[in-house]
């Protein structure tokens, strides 16, 4: 029976991983979060590893305050960073196998095609930049898988999508950047191809081909038509206006542009990624009923 170590479980992709795993008989999770497991702590992950001796770790961690990381870099590192390292040395002499989340924020969003995994990676960010320190020392480790993503959204937790629900409900119109374009992943989509994964080298019909892959939902769109599509989907009479960054003042610099080239990790395990909208529904059917 294989044992999947799941870190960060009560985050947004932990959860849809945790609910997409009632689909996979024959394995035995283990899914926790700091209370069950500090990964910023080495010995408690050592503990840890050679107690439920797993056969695969899916990392789902992470130092997600973007605005709050330029304050308090240092904890951003030390759970985007220095906790990937004390996952990595903790497996070191074992065969498992690491599955690593990390983010479009390693980009500096100056490209004008979608960004691909040999692409050059400048981060802008103290949260770019703790991530991007996260995916070398996952790299380290010879067995090791890394998924960026963007803009994670999901019917859990707190995100950009249940943001514009409760705000539009609330108002008659709201502003929303155009001039920063991605696209919107859906967790529980993220959690499937994940799992799909796993379940697919487990029994032999996929080779496990480390290294960096990316991972979207399907299409382009700027924050603004997120916006405009999310309260169409769900029915709110709100207004969504387009407005330029600069008219809301930050801390941090964004990607401008974060799209992502998933032709590798479509090729290599064989992958069907649903288009952004499609899933944008799916989402909003569930948190509607």
């Amino acid at each position: 029976m294989a044992r999947i170590l799941v870190t960060g479980a009560s985050g947004q992709l932990g959860r849809e991983i945790e609910v997409v795993s009632k689909n996979y008989f024959g394995y035995e999770f283990s899914f926790t979060d700091i209370n069950e497991l500090d990964i910023t702590d080495p010995e408690k992950v050592k503990t840890s590893v050679r107690d439920f001796r797993p056969d695969w770790i899916i990392n789902c961690a992470a130092y997600n305050f973007v605005e709050k990381a330029e304050n308090e870099p240092e904890k951003a590192m030390l759970i985007n960073g220095n906790a990937v390292r004390n996952i990595a040395s903790a497996i070191r002499e074992s065969e498992c196998k690491f599955i690593h989340i990390s983010s479009d924020y390693v980009f500096n969003g100056s490209s004008s095609r979608p960004y691909s995994e040999t692409d050059l990676t400048d981060p802008l960010s103290a949260y770019g930049k703790s991530k991007l320190a996260g995916e070398k020392y996952a790299l380290e480790f010879y067995g090791t898988m890394i998924i960026r993503t963007s803009w994670l959204y999901s019917a859990f937790g707190e995100n950009f999508l249940k943001t514009i629900l409760k705000k539009a409900a609330d108002n008659n119109e709201l502003k929303v950047v155009f001039d920063q374009t991605g696209t919107p992943t859906y967790a529980a989509d993220l959690a499937e191809a994940i799992l799909f994964i796993v379940a697919g080298v487990i029994r032999n019909q996929l080779a496990f081909n480390t290294g960096i892959y990316h991972y979207s939902n399907e299409g382009v769109c700027s924050w603004y038509d997120f916006a405009v599509e999310i309260v169409r989907e769900a029915g709110i009479d709100c207004m969504i206006r387009p407005v330029l960054s600069e008219e809301f003042p930050s801390s941090v610099t964004r990607p401008s542009y974060s799209v992502l080239n998933k032709s590798k990790i479509k090729e290599n395990y064989d992958l069907v990624i649903p288009h952004w909208r499609k899933s944008l529904k799916k989402c909003i059917e569930i948190i509607q009923k």
